[in-house]
């Protein structure tokens, strides 16, 4: 199957090859902060379909993850934020050659709030699933087609909800992201669709890649307590940013990087 060429910014022509994913509503600009702090490496900024440049893609996170997978090189470092890091969790597990190791920021496996689901290795026996509420994501949708740029703007600053520069970190994501077209509608549902059905719980466990999961502790959209409902294992470790929400390569760019570098360098 054929797709077409996403947008993506390629920094770099030597050293291990990193792939970013942005979250809802934003496009590859929001990493721009970053680009000094990678320098060394060959990183690609992607505009997921229907954001920034990069045209729509039909279908469900399926058909982008084979997009993705299609146009960028294997044995990349995917990291993934939000959004992101659930499409990049379904790449490393339908594409496991894409994928040397994986790196989610303040993401889920399941970010609708629900009920509990069994796997082999862990039981999610707790009567419901910490995520967002249903009528949360329902109004979104809702205001979609009425006032595009302002249900964006509303995201963005529950992105940046419980941190101390809250003002100012909204203020830093806007500049961002409004330097490229705001997202298109169908981009924006396909994503919405994605963080409303989406669950990968129980095929997670079949990550066998390095797995870093960085969380903000005050984070409203991804409680960090979700930590010990996922899969714990060797290749598997997590770093909780104590004064960061949702975005902490934003609020807290120089801790989020200290916790960051280290483990990339160990898997390069």
């Amino acid at each position: 199957m054929s797709f077409p060429a996403l947008h993506i910014d390629t920094v770099g022509s030597q050293g291990q090859d990193i792939v970013l994913l942005h979250g809802w509503g934003v496009n590859n600009q929001v990493f721009s902060p970053l680009q000094n702090a990678l320098h060394q490496y060959r990183v690609h900024y992607v505009d997921l379909p229907g954001f920034g440049l990069s045209p729509n893609i039909d279908g469900d996170i399926k058909q982008w993850t084979q997009a993705l997978a299609t146009q960028l090189p294997q044995q990349a470092i995917w990291v993934g934020w939000s959004l992101g890091g659930l499409i990049a969790s379904q790449v490393a597990i339908d594409y496991p050659e894409s994928v040397a190791a994986l790196v989610t920021i303040a993401s889920s496996p399941c970010f609708m709030a629900r009920e509990s689901v069994m796997t082999h290795e862990k039981d999610y026996s707790t009567p419901s699933w910490p995520g967002i509420q249903p009528e949360v994501l329902a109004q979104f949708s809702s205001q979609l087609s009425r006032d595009l740029s302002r249900t964006v703007e509303r995201f963005l600053a529950i992105q940046a909800m419980g941190s101390d520069n809250a003002k100012s970190d909204i203020q830093h994501i806007k500049s961002l992201v409004l330097s490229k077209p705001l997202p298109t509608q169908q981009g924006l549902a396909q994503g919405l669709d994605m963080l409303a059905q989406v669950d990968l719980r129980a095929s997670v466990t079949q990550i066998q890649q390095p797995w870093l999961r960085i969380w903000g502790k005050l984070d409203g959209l991804v409680p960090r307590k979700i930590i010990t409902s996922l899969p714990s294992r060797d290749n598997i470790e997590d770093m909780v940013i104590n004064k960061a929400s949702h975005a902490p390569f934003i609020s807290h760019p120089e801790e989020f990087l200290d916790r960051l570098l280290p483990w990339i360098i160990k898997y390069c």
